[in-house]
């Protein structure tokens, strides 16, 4: 099966992703698309399995726990005050992990509910010129996370 997922961890194996942010040990981090919030990430696993339940157990850890990383790393950079973690798989029936940044600062309609309430048409598109800080500081703040000291 070949889907968008399939598609980007391709892109990104060959260096051919600009979005993507760095490897971890269960796959590519990347930006998301479209920023409907600022730092929207998504952790694309490498080989691309149909869902979590896929995985070995130790696989499944490695997974979880990069996506928690890369929270961690968008709550120091991002000034977000928590984080959304989101595995759906219903359009893509690849495994991929959304990791959404939430603010303070969001509308009072949308702040409460999912990030998916947003108008995603009206968000920015991702692109280095505008983007390409923030993936650095992101990166960073994983690589100390993964490689300390």
């Amino acid at each position: 099966m070949t889907t968008l997922i399939h598609k980007r961890v391709e892109a990104a194996r060959i260096g051919e992703n600009p979005a993507v942010i760095c490897r971890m040990k269960s796959g590519w981090v990347v930006l998301g698309d479209v920023q409907v919030l600022n730092g929207y990430c998504l952790l694309l696993p490498d080989p691309v399995p149909p869902d979590l339940n896929a995985l070995s157990l130790d696989d499944r850890v490695d997974f979880l726990r990069d996506m928690s990383i890369i929270g961690d790393a968008l709550l120091e950079v991002s000034g977000a005050v928590r984080i959304n973690y989101e595995i759906l798989g219903n359009s893509e029936k690849a495994l991929h992990a959304h990791i959404c940044p939430r603010f303070e600062a969001e509308p009072e309609e949308f702040a409460g509910g999912p990030v998916w309430f947003y108008d995603w048409s009206l968000a920015p598109q991702f692109d280095l010129k505008t983007y390409g800080s923030l993936k650095e500081m992101i990166r960073s703040a994983i690589e100390k996370r993964i490689n300390p000291g």
